[in-house]
């Protein structure tokens, strides 16, 4: 015989000629000398050194083990004392137990939908992270989830984690805040055949997700295109003069036309709004020769009428003069007033005042 001493925190296995005999814990033992005693920690996984079936046989040694079981679709989590410690894949896995306290959280994969007790400060480690499929949606945003390309439902901002499988899981996004769409340097042919350039936006929302997403595909772009159309409609229904005249109306024409095609895109049109009319070179060119024109006409019936009128001054003038003798020397005084100012020095010769001098100079001979 001989003895054997097994520390505590450790756990022996007894063998003879490679059969199991029974199992040894803490404390002083003795065996023969054809036996022999594998020593294992308890805080360490268990390894076997034979078939495990072999080992349960003996019940005191299998009490003292937890036999972990995870198949292929399965994932099992393994706490210690309380922590975090690891993930067991497919296969089986063998702890001792008594010295740590562990605790085992299976998950079953074949499901998409995270409902296991699991701490979210987990999801960031590598051992469990790579059997998580992640997915966000801004505060602003929503979306609609695919589960193997059907729609299940709708999801509003947060973070969502689903387990990786074989199962297709996909998401589509849209922004639900106030949008602006341009429609910039648009050319358009007004009724009479003339170029021009629209630079226009409409704001909208989109109100009806799963509308826009599932039954619309590219709901902007189309948008866009209906927008573009409207614009494109009421242009050609006037001439360029009419067109000038009634573009404060164009906004107002394109949100009433275009918000019953947006709903159904899921989309409401909130307002519309156009930024610039811009001519085309040689359509600016004849504009600006137009324009022109017009000013210059109307600066020569300015000028006529002012004519008119001062010629009728002075009409009704030499009437009252003609009519009154005062007023007529009057008359003469002022201009000699005005003369005068222009006139350094005057030297008067001979006979006469100075007024029937002037007026001899200034005179007309007949």
């Amino acid at each position: 015989m001989k003895r054997v001493r097994i520390n505590a925190g450790k756990v022996g296995l007894v063998f003879k000629v490679g059969n199991y005999v029974r199992v040894i814990t803490e404390g002083t033992h003795w065996i023969g000398f054809s036996q022999r005693v594998l020593e294992y920690n308890l805080a360490l996984a268990f390894a076997t050194p034979v078939a495990l079936e072999l080992l349960l046989k003996d019940e005191t040694l299998a009490a003292m083990l937890d036999v972990i079981e995870v198949k292929d679709s399965e994932l099992v989590l393994v706490y210690e004392n309380g922590n975090f410690k690891t993930v067991l894949s497919a296969g089986r896995y063998v702890y001792w137990k008594g010295l740590i306290d562990r605790e085992f959280t299976m998950v079953d994969l074949s499901k998409i939908y995270i409902t296991e007790n699991i701490s979210k400060a987990l999801f960031s480690k590598y051992d469990l992270s790579k059997h998580i499929r992640m997915f966000e949606v801004a505060a602003y945003e929503n979306a609609v989830l695919l589960v193997d390309d059907v729609y299940t439902k709708t999801l509003s901002g947060g973070t969502y984690r689903f387990w990786r499988n074989d199962t297709t899981i996909k998401i589509a996004k849209v922004d639900t805040r106030q949008l602006q769409l341009e429609i910039a340097g648009q050319e358009l042919l007004t009724k009479d055949k003339a170029a021009i350039r629209i630079n226009f936006y409409t704001q909208y929302k989109v109100t009806d997700i799963e509308k826009a997403l599932l039954e619309n595909k590219d709901y902007e772009k189309q948008l866009y295109i209906a927008m573009q159309l409207v614009l494109r409609a009421y242009v050609g229904a006037y001439t360029l003069d009419e067109l000038l005249e009634r573009k404060d109306n164009i906004a107002e024409a394109v949100f009433n036309d275009v918000k019953t095609s947006a709903t159904k895109l899921g989309v409401t049109v909130l307002n519309c709004g156009m930024r610039d009319v811009i001519l085309t070179g040689d359509m600016k060119d004849i504009m600006n020769q137009v324009l022109i024109a017009q000013k210059k006409a109307q600066a020569n019936t300015i000028t006529r009428r002012e004519e008119t009128a001062s010629t009728r001054s002075l009409l009704n003038t030499a009437k009252l003069m003609e009519e009154n003798n005062m007023l007529y020397k009057l008359k003469e005084m002022e201009y000699v007033e005005k003369i005068a100012d222009k006139i350094g020095e005057i030297t008067v010769a001979g006979n006469g005042g100075i007024v029937a001098q002037l007026k001899d100079i200034f005179s007309v001979s007949k």
